[in-house]
């Protein structure tokens, strides 16, 4: 699995990229705080409920979390799935409000 940190993920949102980026936080924490990315939390990928994204498999996902803990277990988990190209942002959403 890839890592990005922070203020690469921020450089490349603030030049408009277009970024597939992965929230697996709860939807209580997504709603305190977000980046824009889309939310699946990490019991739905882990339990296979990834219909959503099954056709990014061969792109870019940038997966994130609070810390960086549940979106590194995303990361391998959708690697296992078959995902060729994801990206787990160190630090989490943590270290993005930082910046």
């Amino acid at each position: 699995m890839k890592q990005i940190t922070a203020e690469e993920l921020k450089n490349r949102i603030n030049n408009g990229e277009k970024l597939n980026i992965i929230d697996v936080r709860e939807p209580a924490e997504y709603a305190e705080y977000n980046i824009g990315g889309k939310l699946i939390p990490l019991g739905k990928i882990m339990s296979m409920q990834i219909d959503e994204i099954e056709d990014l498999k061969n792109e870019e996902l940038i997966l994130h979390c609070k810390g960086g803990t549940r979106s590194s277990q995303a990361c391998l988990f959708l690697e296992q799935a078959g995902f060729t190209n994801v990206t787990n942002l160190t630090g989490g959403v943590t270290a993005y409000m930082k910046l």
